[in-house]
């Protein structure tokens, strides 16, 4: 199992565009509090499209609620800050990714306390971030490929009936 965590999403579009990617892959999503939007705002769920029912979310009303109840086994950070390629990490079994809101990334006492599990999407030097959601998206495909997609359909209609790839 995937669980995605943000912690003070501020902007409602990356969060539903993140809801929608735990939708399709069966991960879980975490929202810790302070959110920078209501939760039923418009622009939220229109960025998730009719994938809502398919979303397994979670609330909480800060980081300390949140280890309470889901612990920190396997638990990855993403963050500019990190010295480790999130290629390097381990994502195999159950996996915790950790983001930032989009203004200020994770807090410092945070980064410092899982320092060793900190990890960066390798981008060049001059450049700040990138888009909060598309940041969710690679790591999120980088645990499923580590755990071999587990319960996703690996093929399009293209593929149904065809034994073999001819050009």
């Amino acid at each position: 199992m995937i669980d995605i965590i943000l912690v003070e999403p501020e902007i409602p579009a990356n969060t539903g565009n993140i809801s929608r990617t735990c939708a399709v892959t069966g991960a879980r999503l975490h929202l810790i509090e302070p959110l920078g939007f209501d939760i039923s705002d418009k622009a939220l769920k229109r960025a998730g499209l009719d994938y809502w029912h398919f979303l397994d979310v979670s609330v909480y009303k800060n980081l300390d609620e949140f280890f309470q109840k889901n612990g920190d086994e396997n638990l990855w950070l993403a963050t500019t800050k990190a010295p480790m390629r999130y290629d390097k990490a381990d994502f195999t079994g159950d996996v915790k990714l950790m983001f930032g809101k989009e203004t200020a990334g994770l807090p410092e006492y945070i980064r410092e306390r899982y320092r060793s599990r900190c990890i960066r999407i390798p981008m060049k030097d001059e450049t700040r971030s990138l888009n909060l959601s598309n940041s969710v998206a690679i790591l999120c495909y980088e645990a499923l490929r580590q755990q071999g997609f587990p319960g996703l359909c690996e093929t399009g209609e293209m593929a149904r009936g065809e034994t073999e790839i001819t050009e």
